[in-house]
């Protein structure tokens, strides 16, 4: 017996569109990660891109314009790579995005003609670690279901303090989470080859589970039709394989189908009108269909798609942006590396492109949520309600009420927890949405009065600018790019470096001609490199600075590209000249040794405008100022009850900051007393901390880590530091301390630890929120640290705006952050003010000790043939469309005839183009499989 003879969808054929119909211009990203690398919703569609690390998705629009293109552009998410997004089931501009950077975002999605906003409508911080997967509640607005690494959590967006449940921890990676079609269940497939299927309001632990995979890698799961699950993964001789599961019975499967042996991933895509299931393999070319049944044969192939491209990643297209006058009965778009293909699946029919065939489209999930978050987390079971996909009865869209800001809630430190939770669950939200059948204003949670679940959409009429004030401050440098320069610049073949210098220090130290690299070798041995020789140094020694004693801190004199000071394990400096041209031969003698601690030093850091100062802090608990004129201290600052983990001169070189392991952020005026004139708490972790001066000497940054070991920015005010800090922002988990690298031009800040890939990027501003988070640079392995050259070392024509060096194991490579603008050809004022002339002392180290204080002088960075972009002549706007008076002009009766009668021919013309069911090869009867 033919086993599709009982199947209206056995002859549905895969059609790849037209090239013309492709979206372009996609830089698909190659990351490992548990979630999607596209997703799309009824009108939009976004994807994985290898811009910012992984952390910027690209965005484009299902259907094409009046012209019939696909613009597409870029929205910058995430500090680091974006593992997984989803479209909410009842707001097509509603996007939500998890990354490595441990945060959930909810982004509210404009036209693609306007411009994204930068700022997430919502933040959740699950505080587990990164997060791999997140998933809308398939019938509840406001619900999702995100995935931590060993365990998924149920958030309320209306309840942003803490999840609603957080399930049952696994037993090793959380590889995939599926809701069932009702939302009443949610399961998981883990790398511990467990199944398991959760109901989040009875219990925390599972309800069923099994150890029925077969293997342990890059398993996915979905539901399917009635209680049935889907599994892809590999099986024990590494092919891939989907299987069919009863739910209620994990311990063996129903049905199972095996592709063939491949390293990628199998992603599997459901449409529950038809029971079409899509397996498209990761790395592969080839997408299957097959038909779910709830009996025997469960699982049957309908047609296999072959592609030009290798799959990036699969997306299918909401039912109701399916053209069904043309029986397209499901579409999925393709991610490849550089375009997204369109595949639709149509059954053929006679008089398609004429006629809606009823019995292809059943009535389908609609668009209004069944039910609140919190009605479902009390135990609704509401369904969606249904709505019909023939042309004439679609439900009309109703316009969206306007948007409204609701005023921040806080919760009281002082409540009770029961307070704390009563005031969430009834908190008023923008996220907040009402029951589809639900009575208006029964609880505070749905008075909203949204059918979508969520804030509407702008309507075309707001410019971006508005949008973005509504969303809150923007960054310029919020899509600053950092870029590796070529291999040309690098110094490679390294040998011997030291891995395990001092958490005090910044790992190697550079100047404008100069690099200093401290070497594993005896004697404390301090190699240096010319900037002006990059290229491959040769395999034998080289000459070196010899120390005598282990190095624990280096740093050159910002005013002296030749004077290198070196603290030691010894309590010692020893003042080191580099010849000019660099080292010929071994140093030995230093020019200068100054001595006065009693005990290891831990950092020094020479004064930003006096020459010949330098300043350093040792076991001893002091700080010490030196006078290298005469090779004496001068001043011993005391106060200190532990390890001093930073030190920083404010900008105008009058005081001096410090952090210390005794919890304690502290500021000197060392010319007036030995004593902190100011103290504060500072950060609670005692791993390490770095210290800053910010927005001209106003605030002060302080890296550093909270009581759980967690890294964290700290914001003080220069002139209240026992008030605390007036902002803080988490980072991640590392123990190496973030070095913070400040530019006072644009406020931005960049740091990175010792042993990172990532390196942070923050603008830093002295009004909430404080801290505007840009895109991250990944390196494509751990450095050994990151240091920054002179603002002139910036090549404006390219709008960088900071160059740093950074160290690898055997490298030292030129990294360049440049600021994306259109208009390279003109100077962009608006980036680059006056720089300081850091470079020269502004007075002598006797003169400051004296009581003179001085400043730097500025310099603008503008080539003198390049005009100012805020001069640049304004481009006159080109009108789209043609004038209407060319659609209104009055026509004559014959060119009216000579209209009608083309048109005429033109119909009749086709009458002998064949059928599209034509086109199709039919299959006979003795090749199908009984």
């Amino acid at each position: 017996m033919n086993r599709f003879k009982t199947s209206k969808f056995k002859n549905t054929t895969p059609k790849i569109a037209k090239k013309d119909e492709w979206i372009n211009n996609v830089r698909a990203g190659s990351f490992a990660s548990q979630g999607n690398h596209i997703k799309a919703s009824s009108k939009l569609v976004a994807f994985n891109t290898e811009q910012a690390g992984g952390g910027m998705l690209g965005l484009s629009s299902v259907q094409p314009d009046s012209d019939g293109q696909r613009a597409v552009t870029q929205i910058s998410c995430h500090s680091d790579l974006v593992t997984d997004m989803d479209f909410s089931p009842f707001d097509d501009s509603l996007l939500a995005t998890c990354s490595v950077d441990e945060t959930v975002k909810l982004w509210r999605l404009c036209d693609l003609a306007q411009e994204q906003s930068s700022s997430p409508e919502l933040t959740l911080r699950p505080g587990q670690g990164r997060l791999e997967l997140v998933l809308f509640h398939p019938t509840s607005s406001g619900l999702l279901a995100v995935g931590t690494t060993k365990s998924a959590q149920i958030w309320d967006t209306n309840c942003q303090e803490a999840p609603l449940a957080v399930l049952e921890q696994h037993g090793d990676q959380v590889q995939s989470l599926g809701w069932k079609l009702d939302g009443s269940l949610l399961a998981s497939s883990c790398k511990d080859k467990m199944i398991r299927v959760f109901d989040p309001r009875a219990q925390l632990a599972p309800v069923q589970s099994a150890k029925s995979l077969q293997s342990n890698k890059d398993s996915r799961i979905l539901w399917t039709k009635d209680d049935l699950l889907l599994t892809t993964g590999f099986d024990m001789m590494r092919s891939r394989e989907a299987r069919l599961w009863d739910s209620r019975k994990l311990t063996s499967s129903l049905g199972s189908v095996s592709l063939g042996t491949s390293s990628g991933t199998l992603i599997p895509l459901f449409d529950e009108d038809t029971g079409l299931l899509l397996l498209a393999g990761m790395g592969n070319t080839g997408i299957d269909c097959f038909e779910v049944s709830s009996s025997e044969p469960f699982l049957s192939q309908v047609s296999h798609c072959l592609t030009d491209t290798s799959t990036k990643g699969v997306a299918l297209v909401p039912k109701l942006a399916l053209d069904v006058m043309s029986c397209e009965v499901v579409r999925v778009l393709q991610l490849t590396d550089s375009c997204i293909l369109p595949i639709s699946y149509q059954v053929p029919r006679k008089n398609s492109g004429h006629e809606f065939h009823d019995d292809l489209y059943p009535d389908t999930v609609g668009t209004t949520p069944a039910m609140s978050a919190e009605e479902w987390w009390k135990g609704g079971n509401k369904q969606v309600e249904r709505v019909s996909l023939h042309p004439d009865k679609r439900p009309k869209q109703k316009a969206a009420p306007a948007k409204q800001t609701p005023a921040k809630k806080e919760v009281a430190s002082g409540g009770s927890k029961e307070d704390q939770a009563r005031d969430c669950s009834t908190s008023s939200s923008p996220l907040s949405t009402p029951s589809s059948s639900a009575a208006p204003s029964r609880s505070p949670s749905s008075t909203s009065g949204l059918s979508s679940g969520f804030v509407p959409s702008p309507s075309p009429s707001q410019s971006a600018k508005a949008f973005q004030n509504l969303m809150g401050p923007t960054s310029k440098f919020r899509h600053i790019q950092g870029t590796v320069m070529h291999r040309d610049t690098h110094i490679t073949n390294i040998r011997g470096l030291n891995l395990t210098t001092p958490g005090e220090c910044d790992g190697f130290c550079v100047n404008r001609q100069r690099v200093a690299v401290p070497l594993a070798i005896s004697g404390g041995q301090i190699a240096i490199f010319e900037r002006s020789q990059p290229g491959k140094l040769p395999d034998t020694a080289l000459p070196t600075i010899q120390n005598s004693v282990n190095v624990a801190d280096f740093a050159w004199d910002p005013f002296d590209t030749h004077r290198l000071a070196v603290a030691g394990d010894d309590a010692k400096i020893r003042v080191w000249q580099v010849p000019e041209g660099g080292l010929k031969e071994t140093l030995t003698e230093p020019k200068i040794i100054m001595q006065g601690h009693t005990e290891k030093i831990y950092s020094i850091t020479f004064h930003p405008l006096a020459s010949g100062l330098l300043v350093s802090s040792s076991y001893d608990l002091t700080v010490r100022l030196w006078n290298l004129e005469t090779g004496k201290q001068v001043k011993v600052l005391d106060g200190h009850q532990d390890q001093v983990f930073g030190m920083a001169w404010s900008p105008d070189g009058k005081l001096l900051a410090t952090v210390c392991k005794d919890g304690k952020v502290r500021i000197y005026d060392p010319r007036k007393s030995t004593s902190p004139v100011q103290e504060g708490p500072g950060p609670e972790g005692h791993r390490g901390a770095r210290v800053v001066w910010v927005c001209d000497g106003k605030y002060l940054l302080v890296s550093g880590f909270d009581s759980r070991s967690e890294r964290g920015l700290y914001l003080y005010s220069a002139s209240s530091l026992s008030s605390g800090a007036v902002s803080s922002v988490p980072v991640n988990v590392s123990p190496s301390t973030l070095i913070p690298y400040y530019d006072p031009d644009t406020s931005v800040v960049i740091l990175t630890g010792k042993g990172d890939t990532r390196v942070y990027i923050y603008e830093i501003v002295p009004e909430d929120p404080y801290f505007i988070e840009c895109s991250s640079f990944n390196s494509p392995e751990p450095h050994k640290g990151l240091a920054f050259l002179p603002k002139t070392e910036c090549n404006v024509r390219d709008v960088e705006v900071a160059v740093g060096l950074m160290l690898t194991k055997t490298t030292i490579e030129p990294v360049a952050f440049k600021v994306p603008r259109v208009k390279k050809e003109f100077f962009q004022d608006d980036v680059y003010s006056d720089t300081a002339v850091w470079w020269e002392p502004a007075l002598t180290g006797s003169a400051w000790l004296s009581g003179s204080n001085g400043q730097h002088k500025k310099i603008s960075l503008k080539p003198k043939d390049m005009t100012p972009v805020s001069e640049a002549p304004k481009e006159a706007p080109v009108r789209k469309y043609l004038p209407s008076s060319v659609y209104l002009e009055e026509k004559t009766d014959e060119q009216k005839k000579d209209e009608l009668l083309n048109a005429m021919v033109a119909k009749l013309g086709n009458m002998d183009d064949p059928l599209p069911q034509e086109s199709y090869e039919g299959v006979d009867e003795d090749e199908w499989d009984d």
